[in-house]
This record gives C-alpha cells, structure tokens and sequence, in this order.
C-alpha cells in the first residue's frame, strides 16, 4: 500500500541506486517494428527526454542507475549507452538474480535501492527495495505492493518524478534548481 510522502521521502534519503524496468517504464510499453528495406524488421521505443536528463541529474549527484529488462533491444543499449547507464541488464524475465548482481557490483543494500517498475514481474524485487515505485499506470495489483505510485505514467516523466523526490529528500534538487535560476540571469 503506498506510503505518505513524508514516508516516501525518508525512504528516499537512503538511495544510492535507481534501477529502472524500461518497457512500461522508461517508455510507455508500446514496442514499434518497423520493416527494414532489405527485409526482416527492427525495433523502435520512444523515451521522454525529461527522464533522460532526469536520470543525468540523479548520475550527477552520486546516485547511480541501472535497468533491469525482460527483453534485449538495440534501441535500450543505445540509449542506455547515451545516458551512461552505471548497470544495465537485459533478457531477464526473472529479475532477481542479476537484481542481486548489481547489488553486489555497487556496494549497496536493499534499503539503499529504489526500483520503478509497472508489471508483476517487478514485484519480487519491489518487495526487497527500500523505495519500491511503480508509475501511474502500472498493473493494479502492483501499485497495492509499492511506497510510490507515480502521477506520470510510465514513459510520460515517471522516471523524473521519481528522481526528483530522491534528490529533493536529499536535498541535492534545492541547489541544482538554484544554478539553473542563477545561469537564468
């Protein structure tokens, strides 16, 4: 059962790592195939670009963040690669085992964890995490089991709003809005 914002916000202090499901969360869970003129087909998602420069922010002030996806895709390592993704890691229908990998590889621990997803393959990890979110329309069985049900949907700026509870609770978000209001001048 979601959690006041004042909970979330204490939860949101502790996180050292953002991990982020990416169909139905860093994108709006559509998938497009698009014909290639030599024949076959390749893939194409659509990212928002708030939760991109979200997830630069979130890098910046010393969270680190990763994906973990059931599917692999050109277009999520491309981007991954792009935004300079600390974890990335796909094919992973069961999410706990490489969940427990990156654990490992950044020295963290669960309370330490924030994790969005929106489907029930999510859930083992969400039940683990210290900030468990799903984004607005995740399946409804889902938004019962986290702190944090996003007002963005999935791929509309979920990411970002989730980004910046974290930062604001660790009061990063204060000054990065102040150097952009100064640069403003």
């Amino acid at each position: 059962m979601p959690l006041s914002i004042q909970q979330v916000r204490n939860r949101a202090r502790k996180i050292k790592l953002l991990l982020l499901d990416v169909d139905g969360v860093m994108t709006d869970g559509r998938i497009y195939y698009v014909p290639r003129p030599e024949g076959g087909m390749f893939e194409t998602k659509t990212f928002h670009a708030r939760d991109g420069i979200g997830i630069r922010y979130a890098r910046d002030a010393g969270v680190k963040v990763g994906i973990i996806s059931g599917r692999g895709s050109d277009t999520v390592r491309y981007r991954a690669a792009e935004l300079k993704l600390d974890f990335v890691e796909e094919n992973s229908l069961q999410k706990v085992p490489p969940y427990e990998r990156i654990l490992q590889a950044a020295g963290v621990k669960d309370g330490e964890v924030c994790y969005v997803g929106d489907d029930l393959v999510d859930l083992p990890i969400l039940k683990r995490v210290g900030l468990a979110v799903s984004v607005q329309n995740g399946h409804s069985l889902l938004r019962r089991h986290v702190h944090y049900v996003t007002k963005a949907p999935g791929g509309l700026g979920a990411v970002r709003e989730t980004i910046e509870i974290i930062l604001d609770a660790q009061g990063k978000w204060k000054p990065l809005l102040e150097r952009y209001l100064r640069a403003a001048e």
